[in-house]
């Protein structure tokens, strides 16, 4: 298997958890369409307090009557995945904040296209790009 490893682009879109698209999630919506797109891997995490262009605070605690609180999806892939996966999100996204940061894999899962390609075998089994 080859893994996914080097430069790469780190997408995150911040979304209130009650943002919808079509009557479901906007999170899943985003995640659904960027494993449509074949990219390499997307993650959502919901955060326990938060505030955005209203200034209204999000927060998880018992005692509080907000429960939209703040949702990230994080995408990573190669640069030219992801922005080609930007005009997707334009369409979806009307209020949060998206973000592109370059970032260095490490480790990870092989991506789709990835999984079958032939490489050379370290001596841990695992095959080199």
């Amino acid at each position: 298997m080859t893994r996914l490893t080097g430069r790469a682009l780190r997408l995150t879109v911040v979304v209130g958890e009650n943002d919808t698209w079509h009557h479901k999630p906007l999170y899943s919506e985003i995640v659904h369409r960027a494993h449509a797109a074949g990219l390499a891997g997307a993650s959502v995490f919901r955060g326990v307090e938060g505030f955005g262009a209203s200034s209204l605070i999000h927060t998880s605690r018992l005692l509080s009557l907000s429960e939209d609180l703040p949702v990230a999806v994080v995408i990573v892939d190669t640069e030219p995945r992801v922005r080609a996966f930007l005009p997707q999100l334009d369409e979806l996204v009307t209020e949060g904040l998206m973000t592109l940061d370059d970032c260095e894999v490490i480790g990870g899962t092989p991506t789709t296209d990835q999984a079958d390609t032939p490489g050379e075998t370290d001596a841990k089994g695992k095959k080199s790009l």
